[in-house]
């Protein structure tokens, strides 16, 4: 059954950690790769956490509409989903799960409707969502405040999902997730 289950969120909210926890329980899924235009970290491996192509290999694949979508999230730096990507799983006969920022979860749900559930990962608060920033202490101050702000618009994006889990609790928020993929993947 080709479905996507597609988690988004504000940076902060827990979305990697639910959809590792869904990729260790469900033999089923496979995580969709995204392409970047930056530089990977010391701790990400090309393939594995994201494709990296750099600005120019990124235009160039909008260009040869290489692209299921894309979105320029901060000054160019990009991100998207490969259609190469999409099919490349879909041929292992599994179905794909994507972490991606809100922007790209809107987008795949215009092209596949209801092949495609979108779940909002969202902390209890505002307060809390900035809080777990802050406490990763792994960002400049700068860097902090822009992310701060993207997560203040990307909030205002939630009644448009089709599901919004609250990650207040950690083993209550995996439990949601697992139900809600079941909901989806098993129906």
């Amino acid at each position: 059954m080709e479905k996507l289950l597609i988690f988004a969120a504000p940076s902060g909210a827990g979305k990697t950690t639910l959809v590792k926890h869904l990729l260790l329980n469900r033999s089923d899924l496979a995580f969709s790769v995204s392409a970047t235009s930056r530089e990977g970290r010391p701790n990400e491996t090309d393939g594995k956490d994201y494709y990296f192509i750099g600005v120019e290999g990124f235009k160039a694949k909008i260009e040869e509409d290489a692209f299921a979508e894309w979105e320029e999230v901060y000054a160019n730096q990009f991100y998207g989903t490969l259609k190469s990507e999409i099919e490349r799983i879909w041929s292992l006969g599994k179905c794909i799960i994507f972490d991606i920022d809100v922007i790209g979860a809107m987008n795949l749900k215009k092209i596949y409707g209801d092949k495609a559930l979108t779940v909002f990962v969202m902390a209890p608060s505002k307060e809390v969502l900035f809080q777990r920033l802050r406490d990763r202490n792994t960002e400049s101050e700068a860097s902090l405040q822009k992310r701060i702000e993207k997560a203040d618009q990307e909030l205002q994006y939630s009644q448009d999902f089709d599901v919004v889990l609250i990650n207040d609790e950690l083993d209550i928020a995996k439990q949601d997730a697992e139900k809600i993929a079941s909901n989806f993947l098993d129906s």
